[in-house]
C-alpha cells in the first residue's frame, strides 16, 4: 500500500492515529469522496452527483493529476483532499492545486486537514511540481497561512477568495 502518511496522537487530543492514502490504494472510499464534495460544493449550487462521481472515478487512473486523497483511521473515513490541474478557471497560470479539502465534522480540529494539505502538497512536488497552489475564502485563510502556505493575491474574485501557494 501506497500511505502517503501516517499521523501519531497529537499530545494533549484524544483523536486516535490516521494515515493519508491515494485513493488508488483505498478505492472503496470513492463513493464517499464523491459525496462529500458534491454536498459541500455543487449541491448547493444545483449540480447533480453523477459528474462528481464522474470526476472522483478520474482519480483512480494511474496518472499524477487528477488524484484523490483520503485521511481514513481504524474506524474509515475521515476525510479527503484532490490534487488537481486547475481549480479557478480565471488563473490557468496556476498548476497544479489542493482542493476541496474536506473533513467529516467529528474529526475536524484533530490535524486531519493539515495532513491532508500537506500530503496534496507533497503529491504535487512528487509529479515534478516545485509549488502547488489552492484557493481560500477568508474564513480559511489563517487556516492554510499557520501551515506555510503564503497568499499569492487576495479577493479573486470579489468576494474575499484568495490563492495561495505552498512553501
Amino acid at each position: 500500500m501506497r500511505t502517503v502518511a501516517s499521523f501519531p496522537t497529537v499530545a494533549g487530543m484524544r483523536s486516535p492515529p490516521f494515515s493519508v492514502a491515494d485513493l488508488r490504494e483505498r478505492p472503496e472510499f470513492a463513493p464517499v469522496v464523491a459525496d462529500r464534495v458534491w454536498r459541500a460544493w455543487w449541491k448547493p449550487k444545483g449540480h447533480a452527483l453523477a459528474p462528481i462521481a464522474a470526476f472522483t472515478r478520474t482519480c483512480l487512473a494511474d496518472a499524477p493529476i487528477p488524484s484523490a486523497l483520503v485521511a481514513h483511521d481504524a474506524t474509515g473515513f475521515l476525510g479527503s483532499a484532490l490534487v488537481i490541474a486547475s481549480d479557478l478557471s480565471i488563473r490557468p497560470q496556476y498548476t497544479p492545486w489542493v482542493a476541496a479539502v474536506w473533513v467529516d465534522p467529528q474529526h475536524r480540529n484533530a490535524n486531519v486537514g493539515s495532513g491532508l494539505v500537506r500530503a496534496g502538497a507533497e503529491a504535487a512536488k512528487r509529479s515534478g511540481f516545485a509549488t502547488a497552489y489552492l484557493c481560500a475564502m477568508p474564513h480559511n485563510h489563517a487556516f492554510y497561512e499557520r501551515l506555510g502556505w503564503s497568499i499569492v493575491e487576495t479577493d479573486v474574485d470579489g468576494e474575499g477568495l484568495a490563492v495561495f501557494r505552498s512553501r
